[in-house]
């Protein structure tokens, strides 16, 4: 995949975690290589698979390294490697549209200062019923319930980008040696009072039904949540961090100048 000419315009590399995925990885890279932007780069994390992940990872032109302690651990190492100026994580059964990497540049130069923006998804490959429970429950409920509990808009894992500058601050932080969490749950509670998302609605990604497919994937889910939540508990509860992000606010604004305000 070719990179951007020298400029102005900030680069973005795509962080893509997968694991014996290869059918699927390649319609994803199908989907990057077809971008109205071109990524700068494109980095598959290879959990080792048995499949042939690795040869459509390379055959595409994708970067391949390989981490093989799950996926937090997967994107963590992603994000390490990447180069680009903003760093952009999807799903190896992700189909982003054609103009999804354009969106998140026009995204990142909305008015505001944002350290990571993301978006929402809908789910491909299963019934009408379970791609609507899907999106307007499960992805529905993941940000209109965690976002209050955070105090910002939580990240998706298959939908968000963030300032290289920002991953470097909480590259340390994340709990990348933890396999049974969510990588982007755990992520959206690293981020410092200081660091703003962005949630763009119309920023959507298309996404496997697969794993809406029984009950026994969507317990998984649930526990890996909570697992989330216990783990950062231990550093500091969720009511401390929106103190000190709702403290950092107050400092903020009484810093700006009163004509600032009008």
């Amino acid at each position: 995949m070719t990179n951007p000419r020298p400029g102005s315009t900030p680069t973005v590399s795509v962080v893509i975690p997968c694991w014996n995925d290869g059918a699927m990885l390649g319609q994803c890279l199908e989907a990057l290589a077809a971008q109205t932007v071109q990524p700068f780069e494109v980095i598959v994390v290879d959990g080792d698979s048995s499949d042939d992940s690795h040869r459509v990872a390379t055959e595409a032109g994708a970067r391949v390294i390989t981490a093989t302690g799950g996926i937090p651990d997967a994107t963590a190492a992603g994000l390490d490697a990447a180069r680009g100026d903003i760093l952009a994580r999807i799903d190896a059964d992700s189909r982003p549209s054609p103009d999804w990497l354009q969106r998140i540049r026009d995204d990142f130069d909305r008015p505001g200062t944002w350290s990571a923006v993301t978006g929402t998804g809908t789910f491909y490959g299963t019934n009408p019923l379970l791609a609507w429970a899907g999106r307007a429950l499960y992805l529905g409920g993941y940000f209109h319930a965690v976002g209050p509990m955070l105090g910002h808009p939580p990240l998706f894992g298959s939908n968000f980008a963030i300032r290289r500058e920002t991953w470097s601050r909480m590259s340390p932080l994340v709990h990348r040696d933890r396999r049974r969490i969510h990588d982007d749950l755990d992520l959206s509670i690293q981020l410092e009072p200081d660091m703003t998302v962005l949630y763009d609605p119309s920023l959507r990604m298309s996404v496997s039904g697969r794993q809406l497919a029984s009950w026994s994937s969507f317990r998984r889910h649930i526990s890996w949540s909570v697992n989330t939540f216990a783990l950062n508990h231990r550093r500091m509860s969720l009511r401390a961090r929106r103190r000190q992000r709702r403290d950092w606010r107050g400092v903020t604004k009484a810093s700006v100048p009163p004509r600032a305000h009008r």
